[in-house]
């Protein structure tokens, strides 16, 4: 069998049936719920401060992003809203209990706002083939009340293997006034060289960064594939399928009507001009987030405002009659991100995030879960 099937097969036997919204049958051993409550803090008079200082507000955490290694998944927990307390966490996939408890991470003093030495805003991560967990750190906290810029926009590289920082890589030069940077992706050189592409919605540019050295440039995106961008309030997404002929970076704006490519040699080079791919037209059904990919060729979408996830071979052409249903959702969370992990399972990680951003979570805070995906039974 093909990467594809080897996929499906070993990736989705975890069969469950849906119950009402929010209260899936999941494998108890391998499922967890996130909340703002069950956050870990140094000690409780700690907690108490920040709590009465607003510092801490359980109902505005949430957890959006995700990477697994081993049996740990790290958490990107961003301040888009005032009183989250650190924004990067992990948790062990072995723990035992449906709830998690979310652990600030390396450490507790790398998570002061403020202090630009430490995380101000994670909002995604990678880890790359050596055991690096990279950091985007936009620097901006606040997004969705008053923007607040506590520092410059950084990427930070951390040994997994000692939890010590390895690498920071500031991007002030990278960005222009009106970037908005979203999303970062590890990859690596024919030579071995580290790259990291970050998509820079804003301005229509992804940026590569050489992450042993420490230099980049930004390339900009060419017209068609940024002409239908809603400005600036539009996401770019991007996602990496690792194949045999060369890795391939997948893009597209939230609003667009078509996906787009490039390989990944070229954007190591600099090299866009004439190297981007119109992969093709997007569903008539409606616009699509990319969600992650499986190591290999294929990709994980969902169309926006829906819950059901699909998987493309990314091999085959870019038709509706070559998308399949891995997880069938329900109304309740959405997947903000898909990733291979613990068990050589994928894992989700889900959110009621529309209603976080709309203040209708309610007074305990978004709906959040972490579990492999499961595949119905008809």
């Amino acid at each position: 069998m093909g990467l594809y099937s080897v996929l499906f097969v070993s990736s989705f036997l975890v069969i469950g049936a849906y119950g009402n919204c929010c209260s899936r049958n999941f494998i108890p051993d391998l499922s967890f719920k996130l909340t703002g409550t069950e956050l870990a803090f140094p000690c409780e008079s700690t907690r108490n401060i920040y709590k009465t200082t607003g510092r801490y507000v359980p109902k505005n955490v949430i957890a959006t992003r995700m990477q697994i290694h081993k049996d740990q998944a790290y958490i990107a927990l961003p301040r888009y809203k005032h009183g989250v307390p650190f924004t990067l966490a992990t948790f062990s996939l072995k723990t035992k209990g449906y709830k998690a408890m979310l652990v600030p991470y390396p450490c507790w003093p790398l998570q002061e706002e403020g202090n630009c030495e430490a995380f101000q805003n994670v909002v995604d991560l990678s880890i790359d083939a050596n055991d690096h967990l990279w950091v985007l750190d936009i620097g901006l906290v606040n997004t969705l009340e008053q923007p607040v810029r506590r520092c410059s926009p950084k990427v930070v590289g951390i040994n997994l293997k000692t939890g010590m920082v390895v690498k920071v890589i500031k991007l002030d030069d990278f960005v222009t006034p009106e970037s908005r940077l979203q999303y970062i992706i590890a990859d690596y050189a024919k030579d071995g060289r580290p790259f990291a592409y970050i998509s820079d919605g804003g301005s229509g540019a992804i940026i590569v960064l050489d992450l042993q050295l420490g230099t980049g440039f930004r390339i900009v995106l060419p017209g068609p594939a940024v002409a239908c961008a809603d400005d600036m309030k539009d996401v770019l997404y991007i996602q990496l399928a690792r194949k045999p002929c060369g890795n391939v970076l997948y893009f597209t704006y939230l609003s667009s009507p078509r996906l787009f490519s490039i390989k990944t040699e070229f954007l190591q080079k600099g090299q866009a001009n004439g190297a981007v791919i119109d992969v093709g037209p997007k569903p008539t059904c409606g616009k699509i987030v990319l969600l992650g990919n499986d190591n290999g060729a294929a990709l994980f979408f969902r169309f926006k405002g829906e819950s059901d996830i699909f998987i493309w071979n990314s091999e085959t052409a870019f038709k509706q009659e070559n998308f399949l249903l891995v997880q069938k959702g329900d109304d309740c969370r959405l997947a903000t991100e898909v990733v291979p992990g613990y068990k050589k399972l994928m894992w989700a990680v889900e959110s009621n995030f529309q209603d976080y951003v709309l203040g209708t979570s309610g007074s305990v805070g978004p709906s959040m879960a972490v579990h492999p995906l499961i595949k119905t039974s008809d």
